[in-house]
């Protein structure tokens, strides 16, 4: 893979010879959420190839796209590992309000922990719209972002023995959960393929059906389908119904991604 620690900073407008600390990361992950869409062309398009430290470099730095959670937090759990933090893998599954229950996807979310002394983070650039753009710590204190509140929660169920907790700004007047995750199991990019295939095949992967890009800033965040446009500044939704004409130019011009 050449040269991910300088190409990852180039792609995300992070300073090249700053150091990776605890202190700056809420500055690179909000960098990384602005520059780095959450979509799902991938799926949509089919591919199954597997995933490997080169396949997203290639997808992420070289072709410039953005991807899923196995993408976005892949690539972020690579060039953290590179910068010397000790982080691992994790996989989890997102809960869904409308179902009152897990994804019947299973565990097809990943995350990332981070250690930093005696202390535990979850790290995530790869929750869609629900982004900390901090990472939170695992001792149950919340956290306030510009995203809303969010904590995590020391809960066993089947699907790990955490769960992330989140109320976010303008949208949510009391806690809800967003995933479980297993804190035990790490895992390694690699693995992340069974994970990929599941959510491109799965009939009830909700990844598999129309395009969806997403793209949270300070501010707030922006969510595009083929038939709508929606943004949410400082608590504020607008919304505005679109054309798939205007779809391929907002695709390009919030997400910088190409739609033939």
């Amino acid at each position: 893979m050449n040269d991910l620690n300088r190409k990852f900073r180039e792609r995300i407008n992070f300073p090249i010879d700053t150091p990776i600390t605890l202190k700056n990361l809420d500055d690179l992950l909000e960098k990384t959420a602005s520059s780095l869409p959450f979509e799902n062309l991938c799926p949509l398009s089919g591919d199954i190839d597997d995933l490997s430290d080169d396949y997203l470099f290639e997808k992420i730095i070289q072709r410039g796209e953005g991807g899923l959670c196995y993408d976005l937090n892949g690539i972020l759990y690579l060039f953290l590992k590179e910068n010397q933090l000790e982080v691992q893998l994790v996989r989890g599954s997102v809960y869904v309000p409308d179902l009152k229950g897990f994804s019947p996807t299973g565990r097809t979310h990943a995350a990332i922990l981070m250690n930093e002394g005696v202390k535990r983070y979850l790290v995530d650039t790869g929750f869609g719209g629900n982004l900390p753009l901090r990472p939170v710590p695992m001792d149950g204190s919340e956290i306030q972002t510009p995203s809303g509140s969010f904590r995590v929660k020391k809960q066993d169920s089947e699907f790990g023995d955490y769960l992330l907790e989140m109320k976010l700004k303008g949208k949510d007047a009391d806690w809800r959960v967003g995933y479980a995750f297993d804190s035990r199991e790490s895992v390694e990019v690699q693995e992340l393929t069974e994970m990929k295939k599941v959510i491109t095949d799965h009939p009830q992967s909700p990844f598999n059906k129309k395009p969806l890009m997403t793209r949270v800033t300070a501010d707030g965040s922006m969510v595009l389908t083929e038939t709508s446009f929606t943004q949410w500044k400082d608590g504020e939704m607008f919304k505005e119904d679109i054309d798939s004409e205007q779809f391929k130019v907002l695709a390009k011009k919030y997400y910088n991604l190409e739609i033939k």
